[in-house]
């Protein structure tokens, strides 16, 4: 029931100094300390190859590490268009709100309130009207133990975290399209060698079916022509459909079909053409902690984890709730504004837990439980990275040692090819030694296409692994 404001003067003894020690309150949050790194101190394939100058693949744009206009034009296009990625900045937004939801309920909530009752006395028995209008703070809970800070905290890691979680959806979406474009120009690559081994070997068939007709060869080198022929048909066709299904994956990728004068180009890309990618230090391990934006994620998932100790501890602690009213109460509609029809209610509620059968002791451990398995996935995504930065390096040593062995015998069997088919032609050597020849320069020139695309990919890998071009740009305070 609202009371009439009574004219009296403030306590003197309420100090400043003592309402702040009053509305602090305190936290029962544990200090957190960063785990230690369960990974070695350095990369066992680093080397010391790249000059100091080189700036940190974190510090690279993805604009500037992929200089390929075509390239930057589709990763511009995934940009804007993947729903994956907006389904992650959307997630961002999501957890902003849930934080400000949380924030916004360390302080009071003021409404306006009206209202009019009609009841009887309960000394006369006669009905009567009240009137009232004013502002009400409803059940505002006064935060001395720290239980609503705590919560305010983990909203705040679980935001934080969110945020980093986009931006490895965004690293992951540059380097897969990146990658994806690679694929195609090693798949016309594939193509151009099977169509030109499918015109050799059909020229084949007719050089020995016309032998045969002549008596020179027999029908078994005919058969085994026209068997080398089909399985060069079978695997153009077949690499005809893995270059469509690779184009729908970028397409996904991208949200949208890849532009015509892109695709137009693609027949006439060749990988040893692709533009050059800047070489890329791998640092220490430790520097991935704040380079890796997956690492981050997890660390602020555990400085939630963290903080829901403290929210769990302060639930054993008394809570102490506010209900306030002030405005002016009349009988009459036209006496509310009058003098003398100001009023106020106070009315102070404190919950003290007695008996809940365990309740917020087994909610501690479950705290307690999910903090030791955020610092188990903290912990496992640090091992993660060091194992896909130490893959991308070992690729890095030795890819380059394979392709140029490749290359050499890819030269051998075109010296093979045309010295077999000069002494076929001649009667010295049979005709298998011909179709051994062939078979062998096709794989060769196969595996070397292949090679090159995973060297291309490993470079593309490196610069995802290793951080990917983010910088910290500025984080909410925690306050």
């Amino acid at each position: 029931m609202p009371q009439r404001l009574p004219h009296t003067r403030p306590a003197r003894g309420l100090t400043p100094l003592l309402m702040a020690s009053l509305l602090a309150g305190c936290s029962f949050i544990p200090k957190y300390e960063r785990p230690e790194s369960p990974v070695p101190q350095t990369f066992a394939l680093a080397g010391n190859e790249v000059a100091a100058s080189t700036r940190a693949a974190a510090d690279i744009d993805w604009k500037d590490y992929f200089t390929d206009p075509r390239l930057q034009r589709l990763i511009g296009i995934a940009l804007g268009n993947n729903r994956d990625l907006r389904v992650s900045m959307l997630n961002v937004e999501q957890a902003r709100a849930q934080f400000q939801i949380q924030r916004a309920n360390q302080f009071p909530a003021v409404s306006g309130i009206a209202s009019g009752t009609r009841q009887p006395s309960v000394i006369t028995g006669r009905y009567g009207n009240q009137f009232q209008v004013g502002l009400a703070i409803s059940a505002w809970e006064m935060d001395f133990f720290g239980r609503i800070a705590a919560l305010k905290e983990q909203a705040l890691a679980q935001y934080l975290a969110t945020d980093e979680a986009r931006k490895s959806a965004q690293i992951s979406l540059v380097a897969s399209v990146a990658s994806g474009w690679l694929t195609l120009m090693a798949d016309e690559e594939l193509l151009d060698i099977s169509r030109r081994t499918l015109e050799t070997r059909e020229e084949s068939v007719k050089l020995t079916r016309l032998r045969l007709e002549h008596g020179v060869s027999s029908e078994l080198d005919n058969h085994q022509a026209e068997s080398l022929a089909q399985a060069a048909r079978a695997t153009y066709a077949q690499q005809q459909r893995q270059r469509l299904q690779d184009e729908n994956a970028l397409t996904l990728l991208l949200g949208q079909p890849v532009p015509e004068d892109i695709r137009a180009s693609l027949p006439s890309s060749r990988l040893a053409d692709a533009a050059p990618m800047q070489s890329l230090p791998a640092g220490l391990p430790s520097d991935l902690l704040q380079r890796r934006p997956d690492i981050r994620q997890a660390e602020q998932q555990l400085i939630g984890a963290n903080a829901n100790i403290g929210a769990a501890r302060a639930a054993f602690f008394p809570r102490i709730a506010l209900t306030a009213s002030v405005g002016t109460v009349s009988n009459e509609l036209s006496g509310l504004f009058k003098s003398g029809s100001w009023a106020f209610s106070l009315a102070p509620q404190l919950t003290l837990p007695i008996f809940n059968a365990g309740s917020n002791q087994a909610n501690l451990e479950s705290a307690r439980a999910g903090r030791e398995i955020a610092v188990a996935q903290y912990e496992k995504s640090i091992q993660t990275a060091f194992r896909e930065v130490s893959d991308a390096l070992a690729g890095q040593a030795t890819l380059q040692a394979q392709i140029d062995a490749q290359r050499a015998q890819r030269q051998a069997d075109t010296k093979r090819l045309g010295l077999s088919d000069l002494r076929y032609r001649n009667g010295v050597a049979s005709y298998l030694d011909l179709l051994d020849a062939q078979r062998s320069l096709y794989a060769t020139e196969q595996s070397l296409v292949q090679t090159q695309l995973l060297q291309l990919q490993n470079q593309v890998t490196l610069y995802k692994v290793l951080g990917g071009g983010w910088t910290d740009s500025g984080a909410p305070a925690r306050s």
